[in-house]
């Protein structure tokens, strides 16, 4: 019974075209869905880069004001006395 109606609606040319819409309709679905989660995978990238990248800045900077520190109780004073400390 059944297998009966499956087929009559199969034979018939507006099953079959109802058929192929859906099918459209679904795929056209799952491609917004994929491209949905690419986006959001994309977004969460460009975070974290940016993250990254201010993380990297302030550890540049602190790499350069180690390098122009004093190396000396010394060169503390003298760059006191001159001011320009």
């Amino acid at each position: 019974m059944i297998g009966g109606l499956l087929a009559t609606l199969a034979g018939s040319a507006w099953a079959r075209t109802a058929l192929r819409y859906s099918v459209t309709a679904l795929a056209i679905l799952l491609f917004l869905l994929a491209l949905r989660r690419s986006g959001e995978r994309t977004g969460r990238l460009a975070e974290q880069l940016e993250t990254m990248e201010k993380t990297h800045d302030a550890q540049r900077r602190m790499l350069e004001a180690a390098a122009r520190r004093p190396r000396s109780r010394d060169d503390l004073a003298e760059r006191l006395r001159d001011g320009r400390f």
